[in-house]
């Protein structure tokens, strides 16, 4: 068992307020005193909303003061099991009587996402979403998907970090103009080169790295675009009947990968700058970010795991457009059914072709 202390500051001075025997709550400092109720109130509106932030991040848990790879215990309140998590699930079902559970205390302080955007589509559309995907794909086996399977699928609200950054540089390009002429005995190409300098910034907002090493990083970057004008603050209620998984990725581990994502665009739009000349490469570049700040949302995500001849196949479906992502097997049957189609008309068409030109 975990022994937990409360304990209130002054609403007016900020220092510690102990309690009276007659009821109130008494401030030593300024000798002020306050009915309890107006205490606890005052302290659910001074934390609500704050949700995470970088620099507490980094003060308070850069120490190791929490280990992620430790496991927690729940008590269903339905029907009263232990439930024990990998410690990064902010929400989950319990398994005997599949309620929703809602675990506030790995959602509170400097965990509490900042945002979130709540599912628009339903399971059900989901489940469509993944057979129309499954549709036209002429090399897929016949027997990879049933109803039963796809049944499986999840509603899962994934740890995603929202990089905003400034970001300054300069490219140098090498750009060509090529002309072609000729008189009456030569053809000519001339080819002018020139070396174009760059310079400039950039700003970014909204760039999303998912935070779970659980997530496949490529399945979850396919998945984009969300609309984040959809974006809503933090609220627990959001995650009754889907599951939420908490960040086991911090920030300055992902802001790597949201460099790259905007170096990689700085570079083009630099690159288009030299877009009169009729060839440009850019010949080497330098990038900095400026002031990187970050926010902890959760997106809504549906997962799918489908097991076809001891090979597990993951698909994904972005909860709030419905777009699908993942690999699909090939039919070998099927493929050599479609190989053999197509090397048989070629062959027919090489013996048409060989009767006319060749007058076989």
């Amino acid at each position: 068992m975990t022994d937990t202390t409360v304990s209130y500051k002054c609403p007016a001075c900020g220092s510690p307020l102990t309690y009276n025997p007659n009821g109130k709550l008494v401030c030593a400092a300024c000798s002020n005193e306050f009915d309890i109720e107006a205490v606890q109130k005052f302290a659910e509106a001074e934390t609500e909303g704050k949700g995470f932030d970088w620099g507490d991040y980094k003060k308070e848990f850069s120490a190791g003061a929490e280990k992620l790879e430790n496991t927690a215990v729940y008590v269903c309140k339905f029907c009263g099991a232990a439930i024990e998590t990998d410690g990064t699930a902010a929400a989950t079902h319990c398994p005997y009587c599949d309620n929703e559970l809602i675990l506030n205390d790995q959602l509170s302080g400097s965990v509490k996402p900042n945002a979130i955007i709540p599912f628009e589509i339903d399971k059900n559309a989901a489940m469509q979403a993944v057979k129309n995907h499954f549709k036209g794909k002429v090399l897929l086996p016949k027997d990879f998907a049933s109803n039963h399977k796809l049944s499986k699928i999840t509603g899962v609200y994934v740890p995603f970090w929202l990089f905003d950054s400034r970001i300054d540089g300069n490219a140098n390009i090498n750009a060509k103009n090529i002309r072609y002429y000729s008189d009456s005995k030569y053809n000519y190409t001339e080819t002018q080169h020139y070396l174009v300098t760059v310079d400039g910034a950039m700003k970014f907002s909204k760039i999303p790295v998912d935070g779970s090493e659980k997530m496949d990083d490529d399945l979850m970057d396919a998945l984009e675009p969300f609309d984040y004008s959809s974006l809503k603050e933090f609220n627990p209620a959001f995650l009754s009947g889907f599951l939420a998984d908490r960040f086991d990725e911090d920030p300055d581990e992902s802001l790597p990968r949201a460099s790259d994502r905007m170096e990689t665009s700085a570079r083009q739009v630099f690159l288009d700058c030299a877009s009169e000349f009729d060839t440009a490469s850019i010949k080497s570049s330098n990038f900095s970010l400026v002031d990187p700040s970050v926010k902890y949302a959760l997106l809504p995500v549906y997962l799918l795991n489908l097991s076809y001849k001891e090979q597990n196949y993951r698909f994904a479906v972005n909860g709030q457009t419905g777009k699908v992502v993942g690999e699909l097997p090939i039919s070998k049957f099927k493929s050599f059914i479609q190989f053999g189609s197509f090397f048989a008309g070629a062959a027919a068409i090489a013996g048409i072709i060989a009767y006319f030109v060749m007058g076989w």
